[in-house]
């Protein structure tokens, strides 16, 4: 991103120059990477300058989820072919064709939709999440359960289930960097998406909820944060991932960090990547380890691995019973019949 989060697309055209000095017959050019609007033309713009060679270029945006990429390459839901020409259109389908036998579509389309179809779809996934935490926030006020109102609304087949779950917010090297993408991109024509902005917004907030939580509980006490032991579940933005761009377990210790807490944390795959952007944190070999002696259980990434524990055990470990649970993973009935102080998003 650049500063005010519009696309650099610096190393997209030097990649196109490159290209254009090698090529020597005719040759089809595949835009994978999100892009802005309109890349496709100047990537061909640029290849242009430094041949004569016959070029056309394709966007071809990719829908893989971290944790399933493969997968999702191998067995696509929807394969989309951004093409300006028929011959391009041949090459790309005759490419596709092994993963497409199960009858999963080829979109075919000009270029602009093609890219635009990306930005316009994971700002749709962002704008479920966001909504979804804003429902949650004002269950938490009128005394409903979120995740109820989730199944009533997903059972709706307008609507569906997927990313109709509330939380943190949303992070990753996608949404966040994507919407962010797409409100530069329609300011330069003079259009404001105050829709976007709104889903920024949201997802700003609800990184900070899990702290509001822990300090409304140790405040209600008489005490701060200060001096308290925060267990901290999970670093990655995502399960199934060492990748911790843009997660929200970054703001969520170092705002615990600033304000006197002492920061334990444990993940299954990012401790090494958390290293180097939370250097304050203890990090410790697994959940019971980060546990002991823990005034406070904040649970921020869903990994499987913390469904399956023994909450009765981690009970007797903790100094104060005190679970904030940021992803919803819990039966709050269970975790007060355990002795849990439970705290969660949208069902208290």
């Amino acid at each position: 991103m650049g500063e005010t989060g519009e696309a650099n697309l610096g190393d997209v055209l030097v990649a196109a120059e490159q290209i254009g000095e090698s090529v020597r017959h005719y040759t089809v050019v595949v835009e994978k990477s999100t892009v802005p609007v309109g890349t496709a033309e100047r990537v061909r713009q640029r290849i242009a300058r430094t041949t004569a060679v016959e070029v056309d270029v394709v966007s071809n945006p990719e829908f893989l989820k971290e944790g399933a990429a493969l997968e999702d390459f191998l067995k696509p839901d929807r394969v989309v072919i951004g093409a300006d020409s028929e011959r391009a259109r041949r090459v790309m389908g005759q490419l596709y064709a092994p993963f497409v036998r199960t009858e999963r579509p080829i979109l075919y389309m000009d270029t602009a939709s093609a890219e635009m179809t990306k930005y316009a779809a994971n700002a749709m996934l962002a704008t479920r999440i966001s909504f979804m935490n804003d429902i949650a926030l004002l269950c938490e006020k009128v005394g409903a359960d979120v995740d109820l109102v989730r199944k009533g609304m997903g059972s709706d087949r307008r609507i569906g289930f997927p990313f109709l779950f509330p939380g943190i917010g949303y992070g990753g090297s996608c949404f966040p960097k994507d919407v962010r993408a797409l409100i530069a991109k329609a300011r330069e024509f003079g259009i404001e998406l105050d829709l976007l902005r709104a889903v920024e917004r949201t997802n700003d907030r609800q990184k900070r909820c899990l702290i509001a939580k822990a300090v409304r509980h140790f405040n209600h006490a008489g005490e701060g944060l200060s001096g308290r032991i925060c267990a901290v579940w999970g670093l990655s933005f995502k399960p199934n991932t060492d990748d911790m761009r843009e997660a929200p377990s970054i703001d969520i210790a170092r705002v615990l960090l600033a304000a006197g807490a002492e920061v334990r944390a444990y993940d299954p795959a990012a401790v090494e990547r958390s290293r180097l952007l939370l250097p304050d944190v203890e990090y410790l070999k697994d959940a019971y380890a980060v546990a002991a002696g823990a005034d406070a259980l904040v649970l921020i990434t869903e990994w499987n691995e913390f469904r399956q524990l023994d909450m009765a055990r981690i009970k007797q470990l903790m100094r104060r019973p005190v679970i904030v649970d940021g992803r919803n993973i819990y039966d709050p009935a269970l975790m007060r019949s355990l002795g849990f102080t439970y705290r969660g998003i949208g069902r208290e």
